[in-house]
């Protein structure tokens, strides 16, 4: 593969440009700074203009749940530290209160880049006849078409909640959408009462348009042609009907809020004795941890804020004015409207080249290692692998790793006919996946009940690991077949995380991930692996010794590369070492889509050293890791990225790809192409910021969208 050019650019003010000392703060981005950038560059997709409307609707909302979840832990994380007097802190010298100042300062702009992008977004579905708008901007008719639809079917299931001597303030639950209603008493004084929005309604209650609206019809709302959809925010029509709630009372005003709170409650796993039991109850305490933001209306009079500012708990610095909207992240159920010419356009993945036509998927992956790369290549195939370890009597046992299986999983179900059919089958369930906790308790209970023998991980450590090993009876013997990804298990996530599995009949591979399972499953101290690399243990030292081997090259024959994809890039030995490659002369690429630290084009420090992100229709979550080797390539690829929390505190596993064949492909059909994207990639600058890529090269890779180009030549890499 060609080396790409460098982009040089200035270092940061603060880098030093002879800077012997690989550790010093200044060549280091802060982590929660980086991940603010991450997210400003989603809401780039939301205002590019080439994007088709509904696509920007979806990039409106997936930065505002983006930032939701960043508060629930990354900022709450931060004031737990600062709250607590932590002292030590990250590579880059920031102190939490530091962190936290720094994070408010960098998302002020963005919330109010956000307001303006969803009200030209809004504006242009107009056009388009999609009319989400107030409840003052209704026609007559559909007011009293609304207000008789409140009456019906929203009214009962509203609950007021008044605050004063003889009520005590409400409890707001997490990520609620909440009315504060002011009302008064007929002579009387202002009092404080709150309104939740009930969760099972859709935000944006639709209408029929004026000439369709009467009201004099059956109840209920018409929901007509997507053509020309009217919508009405829920808390508007709540808030324009409230004298049902409050009879004999002025409704003086309405304002929304929101909170966010702390949800990355810990669990001491040496004083649980149920660690399911302990989940469960984790979960249930995610609604009532601490608050670490308010959202509320900019038009709340002082009075009203500094009541929810007291009563919560809140320093000034927690609260968000918000001009417009909160809670944007709901703009996601527009995305539903039947509008193709409003969305990207459909692509149907398609069966993977190396595996379509084969009648037995055993004896398919038995002649050759096999890749897929989804969503470009159906994930039926490793759905179809399951399945037929489940049905084939020749099977004999079934070892798989779940960490994200969502709803409704076809393997999971593939697993529990596994057992209805006698097959040895054990499960390691990852109960601690953020926020998938609760389908994942759901999918325990399911295959315990069955039979089937479900663990639940070592002791403080999460299991994060791709695998599935399939135990086969053969020709006197047993033969293993084992399926590993860079993603999970999940055939939904599947269709929009770009991910790459691989199937292998590799005895050194399939032995080493048998003990690996054993590992998981029993007792097992001090296991070597030869051939994967094992987080945690051995896997940070090892890739430290393939930069290093890289070096060594480069030093005696001047041909040194390296090129990664992954999703965060945060370890600092990590980066020291790739800074020690830089300054040795080694080119490097790097593709990193989320969070980077890492400070590229520091004069005498990382020269060599190009960093790219690609945010695009699909989210980019391989984990591929190229070492040119002196033309002996190397590539692994694996479940691990370059962060501490990845290297220390998971078991992970990046494995080999040992096939010439399919490392060529993958190194110049997946790899290179992504690194030429001169579309959705921006480049990182030594001062932290981000800017789109300058086309270089031919004119082939003037306009090259290396998304777009895996659905032109889906399956290129498994010729």
């Amino acid at each position: 593969m060609p080396d790409l050019p460098n982009q040089r650019t200035a270092p940061a003010p603060e880098a030093t440009q002879d800077a012997e000392d690989l550790g010093h703060p200044s060549l280091f981005i802060n982590r929660e700074i980086s991940w603010l950038s991450f997210n400003e560059r989603v809401l780039e997709e939301a205002h590019d203009r080439a994007q088709p409307l509904l696509e920007r609707v979806k990039f409106i909302s997936i930065y505002a749940s983006n930032l939701d979840e960043f508060f629930m832990i990354r900022v709450s994380g931060l004031r737990q530290q600062m709250l607590a007097g932590v002292v030590k802190t990250p590579p880059d010298g920031m102190t939490p209160s530091e962190q936290l100042a720094a994070v408010r300062r960098g998302l002020l702009p963005q919330l109010n880049g956000h307001i303006d992008c969803w009200a030209a977004v809004s504006s242009e579905l107009a056009e388009q006849g999609i009319h989400v708008v107030a409840y003052d901007d209704l026609k007559k008719k559909q007011k009293k078409l609304a207000r008789k639809h409140f009456k019906k079917e929203i009214f009962p299931v509203l609950t007021p909640r008044a605050f004063d001597p003889g009520h005590p303030f409400p409890h707001i639950s997490n990520l609620s959408t909440n009315l504060a209603a002011l009302v008064r008493p007929e002579g009387g004084e202002i009092s404080f009462a709150r309104v939740k929005l009930p969760g099972f309604f859709s935000r944006l209650l639709r209408v029929p348009a004026e000439e369709g609206a009467d009201p004099e019809s059956a109840l209920g709302l018409e929901h007509g042609s997507d053509i020309d959809a009217h919508y009405v925010w829920m808390e508007d029509v709540i808030a324009a009907n409230l004298d049902m709630l409050f009879p004999g009372h002025e409704v003086v005003g309405a304002f929304p809020f929101r909170v966010t709170r702390d949800a990355d409650q810990e669990i001491e796993e040496d004083e649980a004795g149920d660690l399911l039991t302990s989940i469960q109850e984790n979960l249930r305490l995610r609604h009532f941890g601490s608050v670490v933001r308010l959202e509320v209306a900019a038009e709340a009079p002082p009075e009203l804020r500094e009541v929810l500012v007291q009563n919560l708990g809140l320093a000034p610095c927690q609260v968000y004015s918000a001009a417009e909207r909160i809670g944007l992240a709901d703009v996601m159920e527009l995305c539903a409207l039947d509008r193709p010419d409003l969305k990207d356009e459909p692509f149907k993945p398609k069966p993977s080249r190396s595996l379509a036509g084969e009648e037995n998927i055993f004896d398919a992956i038995a002649s050759g290692d096999r890749l897929v790369y989804h969503p470009y290549d159906s994930f039926q195939p490793v759905v179809d692998f399951v399945r037929a370890a489940a049905a084939d009597p020749d099977v004999l046992a079934i070892k798989q790793t779940l960490y994200r299986a969502g709803q409704d999983s076809p393997v999971v179900e593939a697993l529990l006919r596994a057992r209805e059919n006698g097959k040895q089958v054990a499960v390691m369930v990852e109960l601690k996946a953020r926020f998938d906790e609760a389908n994942n308790i759901v999918w325990a209970r399911a295959l315990e009940n069955a039979g089937v023998h479900v663990v639940y991980g070592l002791l403080g450590l999460k299991t994060h690991a791709k695998m599935c090993l399939v135990v086969r009876r053969e020709g006197g013997g047993v033969a293993h077949y084992l399926h590993m990804s860079t993603g999970n298990y999940n055939a939904s996530t599947a269709r929009v995380y770009t991910d790459l599995g691989f199937f292998t009949t590799d005895p050194d591979l399939c032995g080493e991930a048998a003990r690996l399972f054993n590992a998981l499953t029993g007792y097992s101290e001090g296991e070597v692996y030869d051939h994967l690399l094992v987080a945690p243990g051995s896997l940070r030292a090892n890739f430290l010794g393939r930069i290093d081997r890289e070096i060594e090259r480069h030093r005696g024959h001047g041909d040194g590369y390296i090129a990664f994809k992954m999703n965060a890039l945060v370890d600092e030995e990590c980066i020291q070492a790739l800074y020690r490659a830089s300054r040795a002369g080694v080119n490097i690429d790097l593709q990193v889509r989320g969070i980077c630290c890492l400070r590229p084009g520091l004069p005498g420090v990382s020269d060599n050293i190009r960093v790219t992100s690609v945010v695009g229709r699909f989210l980019e979550h391989p984990r591929i890791y190229y070492f040119r080797n002196g033309g002996e390539d190397e590539v692994l690829m694996g479940s691990a990225d370059l962060m501490p929390r990845n290297l220390d505190h998971r078991v992970e596993v990046l494995f080999p790809v040992r096939d010439e064949r399919l490392r060529r492909s993958i190194v110049d059909d997946i790899l290179a192409v992504h690194l030429r994207d001169a579309v959705n990639a921006r480049a990182l600058q030594a001062d932290g910021s981000w800017k789109l890529v300058e086309p270089v090269g031919t004119l082939a890779d003037e306009a090259l969208d290396s998304q777009q180009w895996m659905l032109d030549h889906a399956g290129s890499w498994s010729h």
